[in-house]
């Protein structure tokens, strides 16, 4: 027996004894590393191999000898923005060294989510239709991860760098690049975005399938979400198989936009988020910012349910480092769940990173939030925060708003503007109690801070 044991050991040593060194898809040529950071190359090899790796920005060699389990890793410190660069890896069993061109040190953002971070091109979003043809820009790269799911965790996935041209875009999230030519634009670095999106996923799917079904109230909400169309609903699924691959990878924050999917669980939906979010900054290491956006109004099948989900993603603001983009001035049609307006989304999203991220200054990115309500004489008086210049309306007449009195009937409101603070009342309720503002699956609203921002919608109630 142990003359066996002893012979399957040597043939597991000439075996492995023949193996090359090997990269995870996310490292690779084209690639963008987070500047002035620490950031982790790792990949396999023979146990115990000699390697070697040198970065031209510095001409330094590092050397390192990988496990007995064949694995390698290597810390390394990037300098500030610049590019392109050669990284050099050359192992002692290794007969060629594997030689990364084109690689590019600047800002590195994860764009996730559903259908709406997932729509492109080829879904004829006519801001990259228009794009398209002089989108060229070798200080863009996308890496963008396929559609795949997994039961367990996944230490790589089937992905390559690549630079930003007509053929490479139309692939490409619409918001995700909008997003990244505003950086690239205003902050003058190599911007590198990973898409990691599926149309139609709930967030339990995003999430380590542990956190959901070790939580009673979460496994409850995602045993009631409906297959359709294919799409994966089983907690963990894309987590594993899209985002776990890249959790060496350094990056500088992540972008969403999702919700759509939730929206018949959404009681449990800020629970859920915030969950989310912190498992993928405990997988990176780092509490990175975590930018979102608002869904948009849309006529859904069951009343309230879209505003309910709205007031759980506001909810989520008050996690650290979270940011959330308003856009319910930018649908044409609440007939279509996709508003084509990708442009404008990305824009604001890249605005919360440039002030938030960047320490940028000069322009508006928060959308006004309700505050508080003070009854005088029959009038509610509503205040904001992220107002400073006051508010505004578009049209004669403040549209969706409602207000209600002690019996919780509500009824469409006047209001107006006085002295920075909505004031809001009705001949129908004497004494009010309640207001709301865009509080309904489709309503758009005409309220925004004079900075051009609109208010996000909100209720007083809790009813």
């Amino acid at each position: 027996m142990k003359k066996w044991s002893s012979f399957l050991l040597l043939c597991t040593l000439a075996i492995a004894s023949h193996a090359t060194v090997r990269l995870p898809a996310i490292i690779c040529s084209n690639m963008v590393l987070q500047q002035q950071s620490t950031v982790k190359l790792w990949g396999w090899s023979a146990p115990f191999e000699k390697i070697v790796i040198t970065t031209s920005w510095n001409n330094k060699s590092d050397t390192l000898k990988a496990t007995n389990n064949a694995n390698w890793q290597k810390n390394i410190q990037t300098p500030a923005a610049g590019g392109p660069y050669t990284i050099t890896i050359k192992g002692s069993n290794t007969p060629a060294p594997i030689v990364l061109e084109n690689v590019m040190i600047g800002e590195v953002w994860v764009c996730s989510g559903q259908s709406n971070m997932e729509f492109g091109y080829y879904n004829k979003i006519p801001d990259v239709v228009a794009e398209v043809p002089t989108c060229y820009n070798q200080n863009i790269r996308f890496f963008a991860i396929p559609k795949t799911t997994a039961t367990s965790p996944q230490d790589d996935c089937a992905a390559k760098w690549t630079v930003c041209d007509s053929n490479t875009l139309k692939t490409f999230s619409a918001v995700g690049y909008f997003f990244g030519k505003k950086l690239n634009k205003d902050l003058n670095v190599p911007i590198g975005l990973i898409n990691s999106n599926w149309g139609g996923t709930p967030a339990e799917v995003w999430t380590p399938d542990s956190l959901v079904n070790n939580d009673a109230e979460l496994k409850g909400a995602a045993a009631k979400l409906k297959a359709n169309g294919g799409w994966p609903i089983t907690p963990g699924y894309t987590y594993n198989a899209m985002i776990n691959p890249i959790v060496n990878y350094n990056i500088a924050g992540t972008i969403w936009y999702q919700g759509e999917s939730n929206t018949e669980t959404n009681a449990s939906y800020a629970k859920l988020f915030t969950i989310m979010i912190d498992s993928w900054r405990k997988a990176w290491g780092k509490e990175f910012p975590f930018y979102y956006v608002e869904i948009a109004p849309y006529k859904y099948g069951t009343p309230l349910i879209g505003a309910l989900l709205r007031e759980q993603q506001t909810r989520v603001m008050s996690h650290p480092q979270t940011g959330m983009v308003v856009i319910t001035d930018l649908v044409a049609d609440t007939n279509n769940i996709h508003p084509t307006n990708k442009h404008d989304v990305g824009a604001r999203l890249a605005n919360w990173a440039l002030h938030d991220t960047y320490k940028k200054e000069g322009f508006a990115y928060k959308s006004p939030l309700y505050k508080s309500m003070e009854v005088k004489k029959g009038k509610a008086y509503i205040s904001f925060d992220y107002a400073p210049a006051g508010l505004m309306a578009t049209g004669k007449t403040i549209t969706e708003i409602y207000v209600a009195g002690a019996d919780q009937q509500f009824y469409p409101a006047e209001a107006k503007i006085e002295n920075n603070q909505l004031v809001v009342w009705s001949k129908l309720v004497k004494e009010p109690v309640a207001v709301r503002y865009g509080f309904t699956n489709t309503a758009m609203g005409n309220l925004f801070g004079k900075e051009g921002l609109p208010v996000n919608p909100f209720r007083t109630d809790s009813w």
